[in-house]
Protein backbone atom coordinates (compact mmCIF):
# COMPACT_ATOMS: atom_id res chain seq x y z
CA UNK A 1 0.00 0.00 0.00
CA UNK A 2 0.88 3.83 -0.48
CA UNK A 3 1.29 6.02 2.07
CA UNK A 4 -0.75 8.44 -0.01
CA UNK A 5 -4.07 5.36 0.39
CA UNK A 6 -2.45 4.83 3.79
CA UNK A 7 -3.09 8.73 4.56
CA UNK A 8 -6.64 8.69 2.58
CA UNK A 9 -8.18 5.60 4.73
CA UNK A 10 -7.09 6.76 8.22
CA UNK A 11 -8.16 10.60 7.39
CA UNK A 12 -11.86 8.86 6.22
CA UNK A 13 -11.70 5.76 9.25
CA UNK A 14 -11.09 8.93 11.81
CA UNK A 15 -13.10 11.50 9.72
CA UNK A 16 -10.30 14.57 9.94
CA UNK A 17 -10.60 17.75 8.30
CA UNK A 18 -8.11 19.12 6.45
CA UNK A 19 -7.38 21.11 9.34
CA UNK A 20 -7.10 18.34 12.08
CA UNK A 21 -4.79 17.37 9.64
CA UNK A 22 -2.16 19.91 9.34
CA UNK A 23 -2.76 20.29 13.27
CA UNK A 24 -1.41 16.44 13.61
CA UNK A 25 1.67 16.97 11.53
CA UNK A 26 2.36 19.92 13.86
CA UNK A 27 2.27 17.65 16.90
CA UNK A 28 4.98 15.94 14.73
CA UNK A 29 7.09 19.33 14.46
CA UNK A 30 6.05 19.22 10.50
CA UNK A 31 5.31 22.22 8.78
CA UNK A 32 2.80 21.59 6.22
CA UNK A 33 -0.22 23.46 4.62
CA UNK A 34 -3.70 23.13 3.40
CA UNK A 35 -2.26 22.58 -0.70
CA UNK A 36 0.26 20.00 0.53
CA UNK A 37 -1.98 17.87 2.26
CA UNK A 38 -4.80 18.17 0.04
CA UNK A 39 -2.17 17.31 -2.57
CA UNK A 40 -1.68 14.06 -0.90
CA UNK A 41 -4.73 13.07 -0.39
CA UNK A 42 -5.95 13.17 -3.89
CA UNK A 43 -6.00 10.24 -5.65
CA UNK A 44 -3.57 8.96 -8.48
CA UNK A 45 -4.42 9.71 -11.10
CA UNK A 46 -5.50 13.39 -10.65
CA UNK A 47 -2.91 16.05 -11.58
CA UNK A 48 -2.28 17.94 -8.95
CA UNK A 49 -1.35 14.12 -6.79
CA UNK A 50 1.68 14.50 -4.57
CA UNK A 51 3.46 11.53 -3.52
CA UNK A 52 3.58 11.58 0.53
CA UNK A 53 7.44 10.34 1.23
CA UNK A 54 8.08 8.29 4.07
CA UNK A 55 9.49 10.90 6.35
CA UNK A 56 5.70 13.12 5.73
CA UNK A 57 3.56 9.83 6.76
CA UNK A 58 5.57 8.82 9.61
CA UNK A 59 5.58 12.28 11.18
CA UNK A 60 1.82 12.17 10.39
CA UNK A 61 1.68 9.11 12.24
CA UNK A 62 3.97 10.20 15.09
CA UNK A 63 1.39 12.92 15.71
CA UNK A 64 -1.49 10.97 15.57
CA UNK A 65 -0.11 9.12 18.44
CA UNK A 66 0.80 12.25 20.59
CA UNK A 67 -3.15 13.54 19.49
CA UNK A 68 -5.08 10.70 20.63
CA UNK A 69 -2.18 9.68 23.51
CA UNK A 70 -1.04 12.35 24.51
CA UNK A 71 2.46 13.41 25.01
CA UNK A 72 5.42 10.65 26.52
CA UNK A 73 7.50 12.12 28.96
CA UNK A 74 11.39 12.55 27.58
CA UNK A 75 12.37 12.48 23.94
CA UNK A 76 10.19 13.16 21.61
CA UNK A 77 9.36 10.09 19.13
CA UNK A 78 12.09 9.54 16.48
CA UNK A 79 10.17 10.30 12.83
CA UNK A 80 11.97 7.54 10.50
CA UNK A 81 13.31 8.23 7.14
CA UNK A 82 12.25 5.04 5.70
CA UNK A 83 8.55 2.88 6.95
CA UNK A 84 7.17 -0.50 6.23
CA UNK A 85 3.71 -1.84 6.42
CA UNK A 86 4.85 -3.66 10.32
CA UNK A 87 5.72 -0.09 11.41
CA UNK A 88 2.47 1.45 10.27
CA UNK A 89 0.72 -1.44 11.45
CA UNK A 90 2.34 -0.43 14.94
CA UNK A 91 1.92 2.97 15.21
CA UNK A 92 -1.52 2.33 14.20
CA UNK A 93 -1.60 -0.07 17.32
CA UNK A 94 0.04 2.35 19.44
CA UNK A 95 -1.86 5.57 18.54
CA UNK A 96 -5.70 3.56 18.99
CA UNK A 97 -4.66 2.25 22.10
CA UNK A 98 -5.13 -1.89 20.62
CA UNK A 99 -4.76 -4.40 22.01
CA UNK A 100 -4.20 -7.78 20.42
CA UNK A 101 -7.48 -9.29 21.30
CA UNK A 102 -8.95 -6.21 19.63
CA UNK A 103 -6.44 -6.18 16.44
CA UNK A 104 -7.72 -9.52 15.94
CA UNK A 105 -11.34 -8.99 15.86
CA UNK A 106 -11.07 -6.16 13.73
CA UNK A 107 -9.27 -8.00 11.14
CA UNK A 108 -11.55 -10.54 11.42
CA UNK A 109 -14.50 -8.22 10.27
CA UNK A 110 -12.42 -7.16 7.15
CA UNK A 111 -12.76 -11.04 6.80
CA UNK A 112 -9.02 -11.35 7.44
CA UNK A 113 -7.98 -14.76 9.51
CA UNK A 114 -4.91 -14.58 11.54
CA UNK A 115 -3.53 -16.28 14.79
CA UNK A 116 -2.03 -14.49 17.84
CA UNK A 117 1.08 -15.85 17.63
CA UNK A 118 1.27 -14.51 13.46
CA UNK A 119 -0.15 -11.23 14.91
CA UNK A 120 2.67 -10.80 17.31
CA UNK A 121 5.22 -11.48 14.92
CA UNK A 122 4.75 -8.32 12.86
CA UNK A 123 5.15 -6.26 16.29
CA UNK A 124 8.75 -8.16 16.60
CA UNK A 125 11.68 -6.40 15.39
CA UNK A 126 12.84 -7.30 12.36
CA UNK A 127 16.20 -8.87 13.67
CA UNK A 128 14.04 -11.47 15.51
CA UNK A 129 14.22 -15.00 14.55
CA UNK A 130 10.47 -14.55 14.58
CA UNK A 131 9.75 -11.83 12.37
CA UNK A 132 6.75 -11.80 9.83
CA UNK A 133 6.82 -9.17 7.18
CA UNK A 134 3.38 -7.48 7.00
CA UNK A 135 1.70 -7.84 3.50
CA UNK A 136 0.01 -4.94 1.94
CA UNK A 137 -3.18 -7.26 2.23
CA UNK A 138 -2.71 -7.36 5.73
CA UNK A 139 -2.64 -3.79 6.42
CA UNK A 140 -5.48 -3.18 3.63
CA UNK A 141 -7.69 -5.50 5.99
CA UNK A 142 -6.72 -4.12 9.22
CA UNK A 143 -7.63 -0.30 7.56
CA UNK A 144 -10.89 -2.00 6.27
CA UNK A 145 -11.73 -3.39 9.59
CA UNK A 146 -11.03 -0.25 11.54
CA UNK A 147 -13.54 1.15 9.04
CA UNK A 148 -16.16 -0.88 10.03
CA UNK A 149 -15.76 0.06 13.46
CA UNK A 150 -15.18 3.35 13.35
CA UNK A 151 -17.50 4.09 10.53
CA UNK A 152 -20.00 1.59 9.60
CA UNK A 153 -23.30 1.57 11.93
Amino acid sequence: MTNNDCLRRIRYILDFSDSKMIAIFGLANVETDRTEVSAWLKQDDDEDFEKCNDRSFAAFLNGLIIALRGEKDGEPLRVETKLNNNMIFMKLKIALSLKAEEILQILESAGQEVSKHELSAFFRRPDHKHYRECKDQILRNFLNGLKVSYRDD
